[in-house]
Protein backbone atom coordinates (compact mmCIF):
# COMPACT_ATOMS: atom_id res chain seq x y z
CA UNK A 1 0.00 0.00 0.00
CA UNK A 2 2.76 2.44 0.96
CA UNK A 3 4.68 1.54 -2.18
CA UNK A 4 1.68 2.51 -4.29
CA UNK A 5 1.25 5.74 -2.38
CA UNK A 6 4.86 6.61 -3.15
CA UNK A 7 4.47 5.66 -6.80
CA UNK A 8 1.51 8.00 -7.12
CA UNK A 9 3.42 10.92 -5.68
CA UNK A 10 1.95 10.88 -2.18
CA UNK A 11 4.18 12.19 0.59
CA UNK A 12 4.69 8.84 2.28
CA UNK A 13 6.59 10.28 5.21
CA UNK A 14 3.83 12.76 5.83
CA UNK A 15 1.07 10.17 5.52
CA UNK A 16 2.40 7.24 7.53
CA UNK A 17 5.17 8.86 9.57
CA UNK A 18 8.86 9.29 8.97
CA UNK A 19 9.70 6.53 11.45
CA UNK A 20 8.23 3.84 9.18
CA UNK A 21 10.03 5.19 6.12
CA UNK A 22 13.36 5.21 7.91
CA UNK A 23 12.70 1.75 9.34
CA UNK A 24 12.13 0.37 5.87
CA UNK A 25 15.70 1.21 4.96
CA UNK A 26 14.60 2.58 1.59
CA UNK A 27 13.55 6.14 2.26
CA UNK A 28 10.88 7.87 0.19
CA UNK A 29 12.97 7.98 -2.99
CA UNK A 30 13.98 4.36 -2.55
CA UNK A 31 10.34 3.34 -2.28
CA UNK A 32 9.50 5.27 -5.45
CA UNK A 33 12.40 3.66 -7.33
CA UNK A 34 11.38 0.24 -6.09
CA UNK A 35 7.94 0.76 -7.62
CA UNK A 36 9.36 1.51 -11.06
CA UNK A 37 10.25 -2.16 -11.61
CA UNK A 38 6.96 -3.84 -12.57
CA UNK A 39 8.17 -7.39 -11.99
CA UNK A 40 11.25 -9.50 -11.36
CA UNK A 41 10.53 -12.49 -13.57
CA UNK A 42 12.63 -12.92 -16.70
CA UNK A 43 9.71 -13.30 -19.10
CA UNK A 44 9.94 -10.41 -21.65
CA UNK A 45 7.08 -7.90 -21.66
CA UNK A 46 6.24 -5.12 -24.06
CA UNK A 47 6.17 -1.55 -22.70
CA UNK A 48 2.37 -1.65 -22.88
CA UNK A 49 2.27 -4.92 -20.95
CA UNK A 50 4.60 -3.45 -18.34
CA UNK A 51 2.39 -0.40 -17.96
CA UNK A 52 -0.72 -2.56 -17.54
CA UNK A 53 1.11 -4.76 -15.03
CA UNK A 54 2.09 -1.78 -12.89
CA UNK A 55 -1.41 -0.33 -13.04
CA UNK A 56 -2.83 -3.68 -11.98
CA UNK A 57 -0.43 -3.83 -9.05
CA UNK A 58 -1.54 -0.39 -7.91
CA UNK A 59 -5.20 -1.38 -8.18
CA UNK A 60 -4.58 -4.60 -6.26
CA UNK A 61 -3.25 -2.68 -3.29
CA UNK A 62 -6.47 -0.70 -3.05
CA UNK A 63 -8.53 -3.84 -3.71
CA UNK A 64 -7.83 -5.07 -0.20
CA UNK A 65 -10.14 -2.39 1.19
CA UNK A 66 -13.05 -3.58 -0.98
CA UNK A 67 -12.43 -7.16 0.12
CA UNK A 68 -12.20 -6.12 3.75
CA UNK A 69 -15.47 -4.19 3.57
CA UNK A 70 -17.32 -7.27 2.27
CA UNK A 71 -15.94 -9.40 5.10
CA UNK A 72 -16.82 -6.80 7.74
CA UNK A 73 -20.41 -6.43 6.54
CA UNK A 74 -20.83 -10.20 6.23
CA UNK A 75 -19.39 -10.99 9.67
CA UNK A 76 -21.59 -8.33 11.25
CA UNK A 77 -24.81 -9.55 9.63
CA UNK A 78 -24.29 -13.29 10.06
CA UNK A 79 -22.93 -13.15 13.60
CA UNK A 80 -26.16 -11.41 14.62
CA UNK A 81 -28.30 -13.99 12.81
CA UNK A 82 -27.54 -16.89 15.14
CA UNK A 83 -27.17 -20.61 14.40
CA UNK A 84 -27.80 -21.35 10.75
CA UNK A 85 -27.67 -24.05 8.10
CA UNK A 86 -26.44 -23.35 4.59
CA UNK A 87 -28.19 -24.87 1.58
CA UNK A 88 -26.36 -25.21 -1.73
CA UNK A 89 -27.87 -26.13 -5.08
CA UNK A 90 -28.59 -25.15 -8.65
CA UNK A 91 -29.91 -21.73 -9.63
CA UNK A 92 -31.62 -23.38 -12.63
CA UNK A 93 -34.00 -25.71 -10.81
CA UNK A 94 -37.60 -24.85 -11.71
CA UNK A 95 -40.50 -24.32 -9.31
CA UNK A 96 -42.66 -27.40 -8.90
CA UNK A 97 -39.93 -29.92 -9.69
CA UNK A 98 -38.94 -32.65 -7.27
CA UNK A 99 -35.76 -31.04 -5.99
CA UNK A 100 -37.32 -27.57 -5.73
CA UNK A 101 -40.04 -28.93 -3.47
CA UNK A 102 -37.48 -30.96 -1.50
CA UNK A 103 -35.46 -27.81 -0.81
CA UNK A 104 -38.64 -25.91 0.09
CA UNK A 105 -39.58 -28.60 2.62
CA UNK A 106 -36.04 -28.46 3.99
CA UNK A 107 -36.34 -24.71 4.61
CA UNK A 108 -39.57 -25.29 6.53
CA UNK A 109 -37.98 -27.99 8.68
CA UNK A 110 -34.99 -25.79 9.49
CA UNK A 111 -37.28 -22.94 10.53
CA UNK A 112 -39.27 -25.25 12.82
CA UNK A 113 -36.05 -26.26 14.57
CA UNK A 114 -34.98 -22.64 15.01
CA UNK A 115 -32.17 -22.51 12.45
CA UNK A 116 -31.71 -19.65 10.02
CA UNK A 117 -31.64 -20.83 6.41
CA UNK A 118 -28.69 -19.39 4.50
CA UNK A 119 -28.36 -19.67 0.72
CA UNK A 120 -26.62 -17.91 -2.13
CA UNK A 121 -29.72 -15.75 -2.43
CA UNK A 122 -30.49 -16.61 -6.04
CA UNK A 123 -33.24 -18.54 -7.85
CA UNK A 124 -33.78 -22.30 -8.13
CA UNK A 125 -32.80 -24.40 -5.12
CA UNK A 126 -31.73 -21.28 -3.24
CA UNK A 127 -35.12 -19.67 -3.74
CA UNK A 128 -36.88 -22.87 -2.69
CA UNK A 129 -34.98 -23.17 0.61
CA UNK A 130 -35.47 -19.46 1.40
CA UNK A 131 -39.12 -19.80 0.48
CA UNK A 132 -39.69 -22.70 2.84
CA UNK A 133 -38.01 -20.82 5.70
CA UNK A 134 -40.04 -17.70 4.94
CA UNK A 135 -43.33 -19.63 4.81
CA UNK A 136 -42.59 -21.23 8.19
CA UNK A 137 -41.75 -17.89 9.81
CA UNK A 138 -38.03 -18.58 10.05
CA UNK A 139 -34.99 -16.44 9.35
CA UNK A 140 -34.11 -16.40 5.64
CA UNK A 141 -30.66 -15.18 4.57
CA UNK A 142 -29.30 -14.62 1.06
CA UNK A 143 -25.66 -14.02 0.19
CA UNK A 144 -25.93 -12.95 -3.41
CA UNK A 145 -23.07 -12.89 -5.92
CA UNK A 146 -23.04 -10.19 -8.59
CA UNK A 147 -23.03 -11.98 -11.97
CA UNK A 148 -23.84 -10.92 -15.55
CA UNK A 149 -26.38 -13.75 -15.83
CA UNK A 150 -28.48 -16.17 -13.80
CA UNK A 151 -28.14 -14.62 -10.39
CA UNK A 152 -30.51 -12.19 -8.74
CA UNK A 153 -31.90 -11.98 -5.22
CA UNK A 154 -35.03 -14.06 -4.74
CA UNK A 155 -38.10 -12.53 -3.04
CA UNK A 156 -38.04 -14.84 -0.02
CA UNK A 157 -34.89 -13.47 1.62
CA UNK A 158 -35.48 -11.23 4.65
CA UNK A 159 -34.97 -7.63 3.60
CA UNK A 160 -32.40 -7.05 6.34
CA UNK A 161 -30.59 -10.34 5.65
CA UNK A 162 -29.62 -9.91 2.01
CA UNK A 163 -26.03 -9.14 1.08
CA UNK A 164 -24.36 -8.81 -2.32
CA UNK A 165 -20.75 -9.68 -3.07
CA UNK A 166 -18.30 -9.03 -5.87
CA UNK A 167 -15.85 -11.67 -4.65
CA UNK A 168 -16.71 -15.37 -4.72
CA UNK A 169 -14.13 -16.26 -2.09
CA UNK A 170 -15.58 -13.81 0.44
CA UNK A 171 -19.07 -15.18 -0.14
CA UNK A 172 -17.89 -18.78 0.12
CA UNK A 173 -16.13 -18.09 3.40
CA UNK A 174 -19.27 -16.55 4.89
CA UNK A 175 -21.49 -19.36 3.65
CA UNK A 176 -19.65 -21.86 5.85
CA UNK A 177 -18.29 -19.81 8.77
CA UNK A 178 -21.49 -19.78 10.86
CA UNK A 179 -23.18 -22.88 9.42
CA UNK A 180 -24.00 -25.66 11.89
CA UNK A 181 -24.35 -27.91 8.88
CA UNK A 182 -24.57 -27.70 5.12
CA UNK A 183 -27.09 -29.39 2.87
CA UNK A 184 -26.08 -29.86 -0.75
CA UNK A 185 -28.86 -30.29 -3.29
CA UNK A 186 -28.37 -31.17 -6.97
CA UNK A 187 -26.48 -28.49 -8.85
CA UNK A 188 -23.76 -27.61 -11.31
CA UNK A 189 -20.13 -26.51 -11.18
CA UNK A 190 -20.72 -23.96 -8.43
CA UNK A 191 -22.43 -26.53 -6.23
CA UNK A 192 -19.59 -29.02 -6.77
CA UNK A 193 -17.08 -26.32 -5.90
CA UNK A 194 -18.87 -25.49 -2.66
CA UNK A 195 -19.27 -29.15 -1.70
CA UNK A 196 -15.66 -30.17 -2.27
CA UNK A 197 -14.24 -27.04 -0.68
CA UNK A 198 -16.24 -27.73 2.49
CA UNK A 199 -15.10 -31.37 2.52
CA UNK A 200 -11.48 -30.33 1.96
CA UNK A 201 -11.57 -27.82 4.83
CA UNK A 202 -13.00 -30.46 7.17
CA UNK A 203 -10.61 -33.16 5.92
CA UNK A 204 -7.57 -30.91 6.52
CA UNK A 205 -8.90 -29.62 9.87
CA UNK A 206 -8.98 -26.05 8.63
CA UNK A 207 -12.49 -25.77 9.96
CA UNK A 208 -14.50 -27.62 12.56
CA UNK A 209 -16.32 -30.83 11.68
CA UNK A 210 -20.00 -30.29 10.97
CA UNK A 211 -22.66 -32.30 9.11
CA UNK A 212 -22.45 -32.30 5.31
CA UNK A 213 -25.64 -33.80 3.89
CA UNK A 214 -26.25 -34.58 0.23
CA UNK A 215 -29.93 -34.57 -0.69
CA UNK A 216 -31.08 -36.36 -3.82
CA UNK A 217 -29.81 -39.95 -3.74
CA UNK A 218 -30.46 -40.56 -7.42
CA UNK A 219 -28.57 -37.44 -8.46
CA UNK A 220 -25.52 -38.17 -6.29
CA UNK A 221 -25.28 -41.94 -6.89
CA UNK A 222 -22.99 -41.71 -9.93
CA UNK A 223 -20.58 -39.33 -8.21
CA UNK A 224 -20.47 -41.50 -5.08
CA UNK A 225 -19.71 -44.59 -7.18
CA UNK A 226 -16.89 -42.68 -8.87
CA UNK A 227 -15.47 -41.53 -5.53
CA UNK A 228 -15.39 -45.09 -4.22
CA UNK A 229 -14.17 -46.76 -7.41
CA UNK A 230 -11.67 -44.25 -8.74
CA UNK A 231 -10.68 -41.73 -6.08
CA UNK A 232 -10.60 -44.16 -3.17
CA UNK A 233 -9.43 -46.97 -5.42
CA UNK A 234 -6.40 -44.94 -6.49
CA UNK A 235 -5.56 -44.10 -2.88
CA UNK A 236 -6.23 -40.38 -3.33
CA UNK A 237 -8.57 -40.29 -0.33
CA UNK A 238 -8.90 -42.46 2.78
CA UNK A 239 -11.87 -44.71 3.51
CA UNK A 240 -12.78 -42.48 6.47
CA UNK A 241 -13.09 -39.48 4.13
CA UNK A 242 -16.27 -41.02 2.74
CA UNK A 243 -17.72 -40.68 6.25
CA UNK A 244 -17.50 -36.87 6.06
CA UNK A 245 -20.95 -36.73 4.45
CA UNK A 246 -24.28 -38.55 4.43
CA UNK A 247 -26.97 -38.94 1.77
CA UNK A 248 -30.74 -38.74 2.13
CA UNK A 249 -33.96 -37.78 0.36
CA UNK A 250 -35.80 -36.86 3.56
CA UNK A 251 -35.69 -33.19 4.70
CA UNK A 252 -36.74 -34.16 8.23
CA UNK A 253 -33.92 -36.71 8.46
CA UNK A 254 -31.38 -34.15 7.22
CA UNK A 255 -32.43 -31.63 9.86
CA UNK A 256 -32.50 -34.31 12.56
CA UNK A 257 -28.84 -35.12 11.82
CA UNK A 258 -27.92 -31.47 12.31
CA UNK A 259 -29.94 -31.19 15.53
CA UNK A 260 -28.29 -34.32 16.94
CA UNK A 261 -24.85 -33.06 16.02
CA UNK A 262 -25.43 -29.68 17.70
CA UNK A 263 -26.80 -31.35 20.83
CA UNK A 264 -23.68 -33.49 21.07
CA UNK A 265 -21.01 -30.99 19.99
CA UNK A 266 -22.56 -27.62 20.85
CA UNK A 267 -23.12 -24.59 18.63
CA UNK A 268 -20.23 -22.38 17.51
CA UNK A 269 -18.73 -20.76 14.40
CA UNK A 270 -16.55 -23.12 12.40
CA UNK A 271 -13.35 -21.04 12.44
Amino acid sequence: FVHCMARNGVDVAGQVGSNWVHASGLGVEGIRQHCEAPFRAERPMTPRDQENWVRSRDRDSWLVFRIMSEFVEGFSTLSETGPSVTVFGSARTKEGTRYYEMARALGRELAREGYATVTGGGPGIMEAANRGAHEAGGVSVGLNIILPFEQGSNPYVDHDKTLSFDFFFVRKTLLVKYAQGIVVMPGGFGTMDELFEALTLIQTHKEARFPVILMGTEFWSGLLDWLRTHMLGAGNISPKDLDLFTVTDDPAEAVAQIVQFCQAEGVAPNF
